[in-house]
Order: C-alpha cells, then structure tokens, then sequence
C-alpha cells in the first residue's frame, strides 16, 4: 500500500532501539525505551497551515528524531508507521 500525507505531515518509521547497553547488557523488550530516532518514509507537499506558508525542510530517506509522544501511529501492510506534523520533528540526523 503507498501512502501520501496531506499539507505538513510526515510518514516515518522508528529505527529499531539497541538491545544491548554500551556495557553489554542486554535488555528485554519491557526495559527499551521507546525510540525517537526514526527514518522518513513519505513527506506532504507543505503549503497553507493554519494560515502560514509552510515549506516542508525533510525529505524521504533522512534519519530525524521527533517529540516523545507526538504522532498517530498506524498499521500498514504489517508495519508500524508514524504520521508526525513536520513541527514534531526536532532534528535531522546526518
């Protein structure tokens, strides 16, 4: 299934957390925390939002971390993904 966000909103998918701490520990699923780091799958066109110009400043492939508990998660074809408006997003990661 494709999917195309509408006006600022970005499609992404959490980056797998790390299962082992820097001293090798390795941890259960109930201990991970939840990832923030998350790569770009699909990114709306921008446009007027809420009154305001908005150009979209990610693009599909590139690595971001986003707020917490920001985004509607949804299942598609058996994947998790997340739609985020792109004031969500705090950082891109290179």
């Amino acid at each position: 299934m494709n999917i195309k966000p509408l006006f600022d909103r970005v499609v992404i998918k959490n980056v797998e957390a790390e299962e082992t701490t820097k001293s090798g520990i390795i941890l259960t699923s109930a201990a991970k925390e939840k990832p923030q780091m998350a790569e770009v799958l699909a990114v709306g066109p921008g446009g007027m939002v809420d009154g305001k110009e908005v150009a979209m400043q990610v693009k599909v492939g590139q690595k971001v971390i986003y707020s917490k508990y920001a985004g509607t998660e949804v299942k598609l074809d058996g994947q998790e993904v997340i739609i985020v408006r792109q004031s969500d997003i705090l950082a891109v990661v290179e």
